[in-house]
């Protein structure tokens, strides 16, 4: 089969040290976590502040609920980063936009399923979701206008990830940075009305998102034409937007697992959102307030664990198992360093971090407190086993990881979240996160270490998927 190179779209993850490589490509990533999760957390802080705890706690299950929904189809996007990854560490460039077009036309089409599925059935799933009363009106409206938006997020989102798995983390980050700006500048002129801005309440941090994810997309479309980026579809390309069904074959079975897994994943917090909701709205702002905190932990170990993904598949595509393993064990060292100070920072500073999201003496302020002494430590064990899945999946390998993820949330930690949580109240709910991490990180340790991932044929399935 021939091959397309290009000098300017040499693979640059697949030279180099490992760990300068790793930290410099991973450090945009990391940034654009930070300003995400910002982003989150100021526009909670609005929202609380401005609207209370009730709006507070009808974001939080309005938040799970859309996590939940967009994991069902986010697989299929990161099975085509990967193919990408791997065609472009074989200098296929060819190739690699063919994924590109497939991948938009078919990634677009779900979000407009997602959409439209998210704003029919939200009232139900809310009140499935045992959303506290008071605050099921605001979370139907605030989950509707999201997904109002969710062609523009998916968008957004997937372009960015394209390009991180094509060696730039340097681009995405700029155009987060705009949309964040964007979304947290407009969240208190759209909740309250200032100036010439209409006053939306709960509404308007919703519209706020969705104009945020719209103009950005819109902007970044327009700087990788104008600069002619090497994985833009130009107009004598529009064909390659035709549906390849052998690729979109390929995504379904290797992104239906790894959707699966996000869909397992936001289940589990669906479930404990259920369990919180039974406690009382208190019970749930804290818990929302502690997913926010979180979230920074965990940033660590998701922005190295996504550029070690990234690194591996195109040292696969380009036949460096040599550097494979080096990858895994400098990520892991990057996350225990990273996320253990973090972790330390923040219960140094416990009462402040959470008191930033309520004001005066909110019984949610110490449960949420407690939640962070509890949980925050164990994020550590979750930066280990969150690379070595990563460089895992880059293989195409993505059943195991799947199945680890289902035995440590649905068999390890709802379980003890739900049962003993009848004797031990919510104390039961928080230990469940270290005990399944640490269940994950011994299973995904083991497959590493002595499963058969090495084996995947990802790149030789896309060479028969794609014929020239």
């Amino acid at each position: 089969m021939p091959t397309s190179r290009s000098k300017a779209a040499a693979p640059s993850l697949t030279e180099g040290p490992i760990a300068k490589t790793l930290f410099v490509f991973s450090l945009p990533i990391l940034l654009g976590n930070v300003l995400q999760t910002l982003n989150g957390s100021i526009n909670s802080i609005w929202v609380g502040r401005l609207l209370g705890e009730t709006a507070l706690a009808a974001t939080s299950n309005a938040n799970f609920l859309m996590f939940f929904l967009i994991s069902a189809i986010f697989g299929i996007s990161m099975a085509s980063v990967i193919l990408l990854g791997q065609n472009l560490g074989a200098q296929r460039i060819q190739e690699a936009k063919k994924v590109v077009g497939t991948s938009t036309s078919f990634f677009f089409i779900l979000s407009i399923i997602t959409g439209v599925l998210g704003i029919l059935f939200s009232p139900l799933i809310l009140e499935l979701l045992n959303t506290p009363e008071e605050a099921m009106d605001m979370a139907v409206i605030y989950t509707r206008i999201m997904f109002a938006g969710t062609p523009f997020m998916f968008g957004f989102n997937l372009i960015m990830a394209v390009m991180r798995g094509a060696g730039d983390s340097k681009t995405p980050f700029y155009f987060l940075l705009l949309s964040t700006v964007l979304d947290i500048g407009l969240n208190p002129l759209l909740i309250r009305g200032y100036g010439p801005f209409p006053e939306m309440g709960i509404a308007g941090s919703a519209t706020a998102a969705l104009i945020a994810q719209f103009v950005s997309l819109i902007l970044l479309l327009a700087y990788l034409y104008g600069k002619q980026y090497f994985l833009r579809i130009t107009r004598d390309e529009l064909h390659l937007l035709r549906m390849n069904w052998r690729i979109v074959k390929l995504t379904i079975q290797k992104g239906i697992p790894m959707g699966l897994n996000m869909v397992i994943v936001s289940l589990s917090n669906l479930l404990l959102i259920h369990i919180v909701n039974g406690y009382g709205t208190e019970a749930t702002a804290a818990f929302g307030i502690a997913n926010q905190i979180s979230s920074y932990v965990q940033m660590p170990a998701l922005a190295i664990g996504g550029a070690a993904t990234s690194m591996a598949a195109q040292n696969i595509g380009a036949r460096r198992w040599d550097r494979v393993g080096r990858i895994t064990g400098v990520g892991i060292g990057f996350n225990v360093m990273l996320t253990g100070a973090l972790v330390l920072i923040l219960l140094l500073f416990n009462r402040e971090t959470v008191s930033l999201f309520l004001s005066g003496d909110a019984g949610a302020i110490e449960i949420g407190m407690h939640i962070n002494n509890l949980t925050l430590w164990s994020f550590i064990i979750f930066g280990i086993f969150n690379v070595m899945a990563g460089v895992v999946r880059s293989a195409g390998a993505v059943m195991v990881p799947m199945i680890i993820s289902f035995i440590a949330l649905m068999i390890i930690r709802i379980p003890l979240a739900s049962v003993l949580g009848n004797y031990y109240g919510l104390d039961a709910v928080w230990w469940s996160f270290p005990a399944s991490f640490a269940m994950a990180a011994l299973l995904n340790a083991l497959y590493y270490k002595f499963g058969g991932w090495r084996k995947a044929k990802l790149l030789e399935q896309a060479s028969g998927a794609s014929p020239a």
